[in-house]
């Protein structure tokens, strides 16, 4: 992955969208049906990698300074 830069979490979800509406055309055929969705769950994936790292950074940031924990 040299030199590929990596998506951010606006762009994945962006991403995710366009397979969405991919998914539900009319014309999609059954093996594109599986690719949009193999595409899509390592989206998913890079999404829920990429918040959890977030989380634990917040956690670490928290035990480290004594911010408090987030309250949403």
């Amino acid at each position: 992955m040299a030199g590929k830069k990596k998506e951010n979490l606006e762009e994945n979800f962006a991403k995710i969208e366009e397979l969405l509406k991919a998914l539900e055309a009319e014309d999609t055929t059954l093996e594109e049906s599986f690719q949009y969705y193999e595409q899509g769950m390592k989206l998913l994936k890079q999404c829920n990698d990429t918040i959890d790292k977030v989380e634990k950074q917040v956690l670490k940031i928290n035990e480290d300074g004594g911010l408090g924990e987030l309250e949403g």
